[in-house]
């Protein structure tokens, strides 16, 4: 009768053993194929955090002493945009600034004239350049190493900016802060996978037909409304798979701009469940599902067709 352990108990049956064998097996293949993504993701974060920021400093420099040629008091540049929110990817974001006007003899002009004189200073006097444009908002520094910097007017208040209104004839009160911190709090609560989570899926939506691509702060804007309760696992793996997922119904209705530089961040795309946003949608949607397809197979190749090489 004797005997110590080491049998199955005889009312487990062999398919059942086999069951449970087989999901340990999946489990640890599952764990595996997760890393290897992972790792993957973390080469293409070094990529993207590995910017040149002696070139993109010298440039800076160079520009802001072209535009204080012939100004009485010095004109002074800050990074914004992808940089201020450490969202930026090289190669992929454009590098908005914030050029401060204040105490100057610009003061009193519209931000048209304050861009034309950006304009007229820059055009001639840097090398390097393709071209040089200006918009309702920002003028526009293109480089030949396909480096943009976005130069926004801005005038500093006490508790924000003033920069052009959307139809760049008179200044405008924004809060570049108040998005920042949401996005930066957002990224704190989920173990700081927000932030380089944004940036692989910048780096996805450059692969996108060009009419079906967001903009870098709309996907910003996407992240938290999709993120506001999330619960799920906090690795950037799962961040973007979440986003994917989600995105591609939130992104049919507006989202209103918190740093109350326009009254939606994705005006581009017009009213809600409009055309432009329907085809974005089935964009997103298109990802998703590649995204579960290669984890139900776990193929690494799938995943490096939806990461791109870049």
């Amino acid at each position: 009768m004797g005997g110590g352990g080491g049998f199955f108990p005889t009312n487990i049956d062999s398919d059942t053993i086999k069951q449970e064998v087989q999901r340990s097996l999946d489990t640890t293949q599952e764990k595996e194929f997760d890393a290897q993504i992972s790792g993957r993701m973390n080469e293409l974060l070094k990529q993207y955090n590995d910017r040149d920021e002696t070139d993109l400093k010298r440039k800076l420099d160079l520009i802001k002493k072209l535009l204080n040629q012939d100004i009485e008091n010095m004109l002074d540049v800050r990074f914004g945009g992808s940089i201020s929110k450490n969202t930026y990817v090289d190669g992929l974001s454009d590098v908005d600034t914030l050029v401060l006007i204040n105490n100057t003899e610009l003061l009193d002009k519209t931000p048209e004239q304050v861009q034309n004189h950006f304009l007229n200073k820059l055009k001639n006097g840097l090398a390097g350049v393709k071209e040089v444009d200006k918009g309702n908002l920002a003028v526009t520094v293109k480089y030949n190493d396909k480096t943009e910097i976005q130069l926004l007017p801005a005038v500093k208040l006490a508790d924000g900016y003033k920069i052009a209104s959307p139809d760049g004839k008179s200044w405008s009160k924004i809060d570049p802060q108040g998005f920042t911190k949401h996005l930066t709090k957002l990224n704190k609560d989920l173990n700081c996978k927000i932030v380089p989570a944004i940036k692989i899926i910048k780096a996805i939506n450059t692969n996108f037909p060009s009419s079906r691509q967001l903009s870098g702060y709309h996907i910003e804007s996407l992240a938290i409304e999709v993120f506001k309760k999330y619960s799920g696992e906090k690795t950037i793996k799962s961040v973007i798979e979440t986003f994917f997922d989600k995105a591609r119904s939130t992104v049919l209705k507006q989202i209103k701009d918190k740093s109350k530089q326009s009254v939606h961040v994705d005006d581009y795309l017009g009213g809600n469940r409009s055309d432009k946003r329907k085809a974005v949608s089935h964009q997103l949607d298109i990802t998703c599902r590649k995204i579960q397809s290669a984890n139900k197979i776990c193929s690494i190749n799938a995943w490096n067709e939806i990461l791109g090489d870049l």
